[in-house]
């Protein structure tokens, strides 16, 4: 496989990854850090840090629409909830790892 399909095909499943994040709003980024070690704003980071690495000027609330779908306050004030003490304390405790 060359360079260019691998990027192709490494794109289409960034996409397919973004567009399922995006369907799964009752998935919290908690849930996802906790369970995976990132969330949907880690992606949003790297989006971000990809886009200046290439001389663009993308910045984080804008890396974070292209992730989220949407403007991120949006998307909190509509689907984000309240961490459980629980979720917490794993968020915590899986911070500790690393």
């Amino acid at each position: 496989m060359d360079k260019k399909l691998q990027t192709e095909l490494e794109a289409a499943a960034f996409r397919t990854l973004i567009v399922h994040l995006r369907e799964r709003k009752d998935v919290q980024n908690i849930d996802l850090m906790n369970l995976a070690g990132f969330c949907r704003n880690c992606l949003s980071k790297w989006y971000a840090a990809a886009a200046q690495e290439k001389g663009l000027v993308l910045d984080y609330e804008e890396a974070r629409e292209k992730v989220y779908g949407m403007p991120y306050s949006e998307w909190k004030q509509k689907f984000q909830v309240d961490a459980s003490p629980e979720q917490q304390k794993a968020f915590v405790e899986g911070q500790k790892d690393n």
